[in-house]
């Protein structure tokens, strides 16, 4: 069982004081945030890609590399990285680079993107959202598993049997293809076997699991050894001292956030109602002290299959010195409490 961090790299107004980092705060910030998880023996770190100014990080690949340089086992990946606007071989060649800085560190989380800043920036139309996102996939597979590339397509000049370099220190990069839960999503992943990472920030984790039976039957039929595909989630979460004062910290920056994002996406407002009620067991919220965020965990792997769990955190602007807390105590307390509850779980299982 993988446990991990991902982040935004958030720059929204403190609920507190109003202070809004600079994006360069912000950015500085993560890494130091990478090198702690890396410290305290967590297992993947993932920064998504946005283009907007609450959230600070356009460039997976560049903070990364900056993490790279000062970490030693954990992974880095993106969170996503948005394929269908941007272009397969330099993405490849930037995640490469990552991967030769960290000796073989460096993962790709493809994804459509449920923010759609990236499309007008780069000229796209969003009326092709999703021929962009199938096409861009494979030309960037064909790369991974190639060096030199011949391809044609609709979207981009082709590529007449020419090389693209470098090529990774692991030999290929784990590909990811992440979903908010749609069966098309998981069916994709499945033919193509690839492993899976879905978006669990709302309703009951336990909805997802026919998502993930779907994408192992899908897998099955086209001829792959399911039991080799990996299945990770990311959710909001938060890790302090006790459950009431992780609630504390937690709720009123999430709140702020989920309501822009309601407004601009025609959602409910975000009441601590909400709240409450997805940071019980079977929510998507995972909030609480260690022991608490624990159990969550291990009931989402029991009951859903998911191998890898990412928390996200923070949601909206938090003290950085809360965020790195959170960060020390998933890698110190819950980590090795889902570990070995696990461990204990799959011996009494094969039995």
């Amino acid at each position: 069982m993988e446990i991990g961090i991902t982040t935004f790299v958030e720059t929204t107004p403190d609920v507190e004081t109003g202070h809004v980092a600079s994006h360069a705060e912000r950015i500085r910030e993560v890494v130091e945030e990478i090198v702690l998880a890396d410290k305290v023996g967590l297992d993947v770190f993932g920064v998504g890609e946005h283009h907007r100014e609450d959230f600070a990080c356009s460039s997976p690949a560049v903070l990364l590399a900056a993490a790279a340089a000062r970490t030693s086992r954990i992974k880095l990946t993106s969170a996503v990285s948005v394929l269908s606007s941007d272009d397969p071989v330099r993405l490849y060649q930037q995640f490469a680079t990552v991967d030769a800085i960290s000796n073989g560190r460096a993962e790709i989380m493809a994804g459509r993107g449920s923010f759609i800043e990236s499309f007008p920036l780069f000229g796209y139309d969003l009326q092709e959202y999703n021929e962009l996102f199938d096409e861009k996939l494979e030309l960037l597979l064909k790369i991974n598993e190639s060096e030199k590339v011949t391809w044609n397509g609709k979207h981009r000049p082709s590529i007449p049997n020419l090389g693209v370099y470098p090529r990774p220190e692991q030999g290929r990069l784990p590909i990811w293809i992440a979903s908010g839960g749609t069966p098309q999503s998981a069916v994709r992943a499945g033919v193509l076997g690839l492993p899976l990472v879905l978006a669990i920030i709302g309703g009951s984790p336990l909805q997802f699991a026919p998502i993930v039976d779907m994408y192992k039957r899908a897998a099955e039929q086209a001829g792959h050894d399911v039991s080799k595909l990996k299945i990770a989630s990311h959710s909001h979460g938060f890790v302090g001292e006790t459950t009431a004062e992780a609630k504390d910290k937690f709720f009123a920056p999430t709140a702020q956030v989920m309501n822009v994002l309601g407004k601009e996406r025609g959602w409910g407002p975000y009441t601590r109602d909400t709240f409450e009620a997805a940071s019980s067991l079977e929510g998507a919220m995972y909030v609480g002290d260690a022991a608490t965020v624990a159990e969550k965990i291990i009931f989402l792997r029991k009951n859903v299959g998911v191998e890898r769990f990412m928390l996200h955190v923070p949601v909206g602007s938090m003290p950085h010195e809360d965020v790195m807390r959170a960060i020390e105590l998933l890698g110190t307390e819950v980590a090795p409490i889902v570990r070995a509850e696990i461990e204990q779980w799959e011996k009494e299982s094969a039995q």
